[in-house]
């Protein structure tokens, strides 16, 4: 995928107010730890994750992510009578339906003739937002279009934590502990056509691949079914997800570059999606990226899931770590397994 008209014009994001530490939730799984005789202490150790945030319960998703939206509406100077279409993309939804952007769209007040709808592939959510969006500015369909998300992990962690305290066994605690990374947040990214921007930060290139083989590696969801009335679980054999994702990752960067035509040595800045820190390791290793050229977020944010990647490049952009001209690298993968990486010339 390549585009020539399309510039990302603001990324903005919201975070919850309520910090949970590691410690605080290793204090919580005292009963398995225990039991297994874990040391406390492992949760950081393993992940590199020091704390994460959490939404009060109860709080609406499509709430935080329009207040993330009309951030980036103010940010740009673009008005929602602007926008051809509004894109909700996060895990986490208000209802099975309508539509989360619904809610999104008329909290900015958009006008009749936007495109709302909900787009959903793990965390790879926004950025499949984003080439949806460039796709249609690229044909002249609209000219400026917004991809929303929203995260909640408290739910999903409290459900964990007491599952894990239950049944205290060492499969139970490996395929919980990821689960514990969990972070929350909102993001907004405005992407606009090149002769209606005020900005350089233009969308050059893109590569998507999958392998579905591994699709059961990762699942969050009824433990009965979307219709079912058991509680929500969440498992991931994170090892795996690790193995076959950083394969993938690197088949992904080989394709990106031969398609963005930029040389390794060329990009100048990384931006990946914020996993934890033997994540972060690996994939860098793999595609030949020293750690100086990535910013990262999840030792103080955790995994916000769709949230993360565009939440880390709008901190990276505010604390200066991105300049003008430089090419940006943005890293997703998601369970499914899915890889998406985008080329931006900032």
């Amino acid at each position: 995928m390549r585009w020539s008209k399309v510039n990302v014009e603001a990324i903005t994001y919201e975070l919850p107010g309520e910090i949970v530490t590691s410690a605080e939730l290793d204090a919580r799984l005292s009963p398995i730890h225990e039991a297994l005789k874990i040391a406390p202490g492992q949760l950081e150790a393993l992940t590199g994750i020091r704390e994460r945030r959490q939404w009060p319960p109860g709080t609406s998703m499509a709430s935080v992510a329009a207040r993330a939206g009309q951030r980036a509406l103010e940010r740009a100077g673009v008005s929602p009578d602007d926008l051809g279409a509004v894109i909700y993309a996060g895990v986490c939804r208000d209802n099975l339906e309508p539509a989360t952007a619904c809610a999104v769209a008329a909290a900015l007040g958009t006008g009749p003739e936007a495109q709302v709808f909900d787009v959903s592939n793990a965390c790879l959510g926004v950025m499949n937002g984003m080439v949806e969006l460039a796709n249609r500015i690229e044909l002249g369909q609209l000219r400026a279009g917004l991809v929303v998300s929203a995260e909640s992990s408290r739910e999903i962690v409290d459900a964990t934590i007491e599952r894990m305290n239950r049944e205290p066994t060492i499969e139970r605690y490996r395929l919980g502990l990821a689960t514990m990374t969990g972070g929350s947040g909102a993001t907004a990214v405005l992407l606009t056509a090149a002769d209606f921007s005020a900005n350089e930060h233009r969308l050059v290139a893109g590569v998507a691949l999958s392998a579905p083989a591994h699709h059961r590696i990762c699942r969050w969801g009824p433990s009965a079914g979307l219709l079912g009335e058991r509680a929500n679980v969440m498992e991931t054999d994170a090892s795996q997800v690790l193995e076959h994702g950083v394969e993938l990752g690197r088949a992904t960067w080989d394709r990106l570059l031969s398609t963005s035509g930029w040389r390794r040595e060329e990009v100048d800045r990384v931006i990946c999606h914020q996993v934890g820190a033997a994540n972060r390791r690996d994939i860098l290793s793999t595609i030949g990226v020293p750690e100086s050229k990535d910013f990262s977020t999840f030792a103080r944010l955790g995994n916000m899931g769709t949230v993360s990647l565009p939440t880390t490049a709008a901190m990276a952009d505010e604390a200066g770590f991105l300049h003008a001209g430089q090419r940006i690298a943005l890293l997703g993968i998601g369970s499914g397994l899915n890889c998406l990486m985008l080329g931006v010339q900032w």
